[in-house]
């Protein structure tokens, strides 16, 4: 849970006293025009960039004053994914599971888990920088949930990528969302209306929508109509 966040870059207003909530075993679909301050909003709520204000809780703990152990229970994919080209597949979720501090007994059991559950069976001992850009998403994706995280946060996970692998990344995060919470951010607006169970929109800052996404159905109105109607000309 986050409240009042807000962040300020000298007399600029990115983010604005956000408040969001995000329950166990939910998707929440994070959108807004480019320059919404979504992606600064994600980097406070992982604890990678400080707020100006407001407070953020992971699974209870406070994340400013117990970053450590809140960070923990985060698994983070920023928009561009964290990987190291010149390492083996396997290298490099060793690697992210010894600096997410797995147990070293248990390493090996993590990393056949993470690459069975997305879909990386015949990769391990490919490199990163020979892999295709839908493979290498899944990668970034393994290394977010190798320790087993409670809160999962996506940011832009199936940019650029084809219509087969962006079908085969939302049925991931289906099965992410039915044992985690997930946050996920997309320009793709079927694929919020699809994956998601929740949407809340950003519009220069602050929050200017949030609603379920059973709840647009029932009204009728479909997802890019309401984005539509608060991110234009305001």
């Amino acid at each position: 849970s986050a409240r009042g966040l807000s962040r300020y870059f000298g007399n600029r207003v990115a983010v604005r006293e956000i408040d969001l909530e995000l329950k166990h075993g939910e998707i929440l679909g994070f959108l807004g025009p480019n320059g919404a301050g979504k992606t600064t909003t994600m980097r406070m709520l992982t604890g990678n960039l400080a707020p100006s204000a407001g407070s953020v809780e992971i699974c209870g703990i406070d994340l400013l004053d117990k970053p450590r152990d809140a960070k923990a229970r985060i698994g983070y994919l920023p928009e561009i994914p964290p990987l190291y080209r010149e390492l083996t597949v396997n290298e490099y979720l060793q690697l992210a599971a010894r600096l997410h501090r797995v147990n070293n007994a248990k390493i090996r059991f993590a990393l056949d888990s993470v690459v069975q559950r997305c879909g990386l069976n015949d990769t391990g001992k490919r490199l990163i920088g020979s892999l295709s850009k839908g493979y290498q998403q899944r990668v970034g994706i393994a290394q977010a949930i190798i320790h087993d995280p409670d809160v999962i946060i996506l940011d832009e996970p199936t940019v650029g990528l084809d219509p087969n692998q962006i079908r085969e990344i939302r049925t991931l995060i289906r099965e992410l969302g039915t044992e985690r919470s997930v946050i996920l951010s997309t320009h793709l607006l079927p694929e919020d209306e699809s994956v998601c169970d929740r949407v809340q929109i950003m519009h220069k800052g602050s929050t200017v929508f949030s609603d379920s996404v059973n709840g647009l159905k029932q009204k009728g109105i479909s997802l890019e109509e309401i984005f539509m109607q608060f991110t234009m000309n305001k």
